[in-house]
């Protein structure tokens, strides 16, 4: 009887999945032989067209890291800023991204925007920036923000719920009480970028795909890959 049950949920599962749609939509055409010498631009634009085109929290990605074992972990956070240094994002050093970065400063970011149909994926080496550069990209932050950094803590094993709500209650009263409040642990990240691809989605399967590899300080080849 229990495999019985099993096997009619796995395949309810299976029908659900491809029940789903893809870019039901009207997509956006994107001609590779426009695009800049630089990804940086590109990207910029792109995010700003999938924010105008309705897509819930643009600025949030997939972060990739692997640790010292070559064990991969994946996670979604939020771009902080992307500019000619690379593209920035932060945790507690303490972290387990915090630690594989320690380890392994490499890592991968993927940006998907499904209004739209498109993605971008960038990969490249990370530092991490200066506790005064790290500080001041906290204090730009919202008060949730800063008392979610001073509860600190992130990744380690959690007792209870309760244990929590009572460090969350602490920190956020902290952080209304000095908004200033110093997060020792936290700390900003930048990607220099080597490699970044554009993905244009096509209701038709001919997808577009521009990748940018770095040849130099400044300098970056493009060429088309196959979908």
């Amino acid at each position: 009887m229990s495999s019985h049950s099993d096997d009619s949920r796995q395949e309810f599962f299976r029908e659900l999945l491809r029940s789903l749609r893809v870019w039901d939509t009207e997509l956006p055409h994107f001609d590779p032989g426009s695009a800049p010498a630089d990804p940086l631009p590109l990207f910029q634009q792109w995010l700003r067209e999938a924010a105008e085109a309705g897509a819930p929290e643009p600025h949030t990605m997939s972060l990739a890291t692997a640790d010292a074992n070559g064990r991969p972990s994946v996670r979604t956070l939020m771009l902080h800023d992307a500019d000619a240094r690379g593209w920035h994002f932060a945790t507690h050093r303490t972290s387990q991204k915090g630690r594989d970065l320690a380890v392994r400063p490499q890592a991968a970011l993927g940006f998907y925007w499904a209004a739209v149909g498109r993605q971008v994926r960038v990969r490249g080496t990370v530092t991490a920036a200066s506790a005064a550069e790290s500080r001041a990209d906290l204090a730009k932050r919202s008060t949730g923000a800063l008392a979610a950094a001073l509860v600190g803590h992130q990744s380690e094993t959690l007792a209870s719920l309760s244990d929590l709500a009572r460090a969350s209650d602490a920190a956020w009263e902290r952080a209304h009480r000095e908004p200033d409040a110093p997060a020792d642990t936290w700390t900003l990240y930048v990607l220099e970028a080597d490699e970044v691809e554009f993905f244009q989605g096509d209701a038709q399967r001919r997808h577009v795909r521009l990748d940018y590899r770095r040849t130099g300080d400044s300098s970056w080849a493009r060429e088309l890959l196959w979908p």
